[in-house]
């Protein structure tokens, strides 16, 4: 089984940074003009510390680390995250309760600021974030993305079942990309449209998938998305963080093809996606 293969390379990297201070982490490091940008839930908390460790381990660093939290998570964070914080790693607070807070709070404070995503379940090797940036001098008003499934149609305009946008046609690169969030995601300033910020419709529309109301803001705005030509390694999986996760209600249950097609019918993205494909 996956999990079990996962298991060592997992075990490694928790003891790797629960030994290592967070002084000796960002010592003696370049710093790019990048701002990383997360969210959490409480049942991920007690090892978030994994994940901002890993982000500081990255051979260069951000100009800030910020994390989203509820407001009701107030005083009530484990010692050892909020020990982390500093001029670099930063928590806030939203009064949403939905993934979404991860990018629009950061964008909203910060638009003209290179912004990146990432999970809170998962450690990203220390080439991770240099990768992303480097992608980007090379395509600056696009939105980089480690890795992407295939925004798929068929010839009448209907979408094809997202388990079918998962098999790449490398043949056929004029079907957009749409980002994998956990790989993390680069967003340059200006490629998103005040749209993003209506709470009222993403939470109508997308209320669980906040990286389809993200590729649907992005399509809006006419920004492309690219995949990075060099990735890194697959992100180490912190064991038990799964156990409270949108997956099983999205892709088990299609509610992805449900909110994307809202999405596609109140912007009628088929029209733009036809044009992107030209």
């Amino acid at each position: 089984m996956k999990v079990f293969k996962e298991l060592p390379h997992s075990i490694y990297h928790t003891c790797k940074y629960r030994l290592k201070s967070q002084k000796k982490l960002v010592q003696h490091k370049d710093s790019i003009p990048v701002i990383v940008s997360l969210t959490s839930i409480p049942t991920r908390l007690n090892n978030l510390d994994l994940v901002i460790k890993s982000i500081l381990n990255q051979t260069v660093l951000p100009e800030k680390i910020i994390l989203w939290l509820n407001d009701s998570l107030k005083n009530n964070l484990p010692k050892k995250l909020v020990k982390l914080e500093s001029k670099i790693f930063q928590i806030k607070y939203s009064k949403l309760t939905c993934s979404h807070r991860k990018l629009i709070h950061t964008l909203e404070e910060n638009p003209s600021s290179i912004i990146v995503t990432c999970d809170d379940d998962q450690m990203y090797h220390n080439n991770w974030l240099k990768l992303l940036y480097q992608e980007h001098l090379k395509h600056k008003y696009c939105i980089i993305a480690h890795r992407a499934t295939q925004i798929k149609m068929n010839e009448n305009g209907s979408y094809l079942p997202f388990i079918k946008w998962r098999t790449r046609e490398e043949t056929n690169l004029h079907n957009p990309y749409l980002p994998i969030g956990s790989w993390g995601v680069l967003y340059p300033p200006n490629s998103m449209p005040n749209t993003i910020f209506n709470k009222n419709l993403f939470l109508k529309l997308a209320p669980k998938a906040d990286d389809l109301w993200f590729k649907g803001m992005s399509l809006l705005n006419n920004t492309i998305t690219k995949e990075s030509s060099f990735k890194p390694k697959l992100p180490i999986p912190i064991m038990g963080s799964q156990k409270v996760s949108l997956k099983e209600e999205n892709v088990k249950k299609k509610k992805n093809e449900t909110q994307w097609q809202a999405l596609s019918d109140h912007f009628d993205l088929v029209s733009i996606l036809k044009k992107q494909k030209r």
